[in-house]
C-alpha cells in the first residue's frame, strides 16, 4: 500500500504551521497576565487563547491528513 506523497506533504505543512503556534500562544497569554492593568488585557488574552486553540486544531487536522495519506 503506497503512501500518497502529495497528501503527506500537506499534512506535514499543517504540522509545521502548528508548531510555531504552540510557542506563540502561551507567550501571548503569559505577556497578557504580566500586564493585567493594561486596557488591552482582555483582547490580548483572548488572542492568546484563540492561537492555542487554533494550534491544537491544526495539529489534529495535520495528523488526520497524514494518517489519511498512509491508510487510503
Amino acid at each position: 500500500m503506497p503512501t500518497d506523497k502529495k497528501i503527506l506533504m500537506r499534512g506535514l505543512r499543517r504540522l509545521g504551521g502548528a508548531l510555531p503556534l504552540f510557542f506563540i500562544g502561551p507567550i501571548v497569554i503569559h505577556s497578557s497576565f504580566k500586564n493585567q492593568e493594561h486596557p488591552l488585557y482582555i483582547p490580548i488574552l483572548g488572542l492568546g487563547i484563540i492561537l492555542c486553540i487554533y494550534a491544537i486544531i491544526l495539529m489534529a487536522v495535520g495528523l488526520r491528513t497524514i494518517m489519511k495519506s498512509m491508510i487510503d
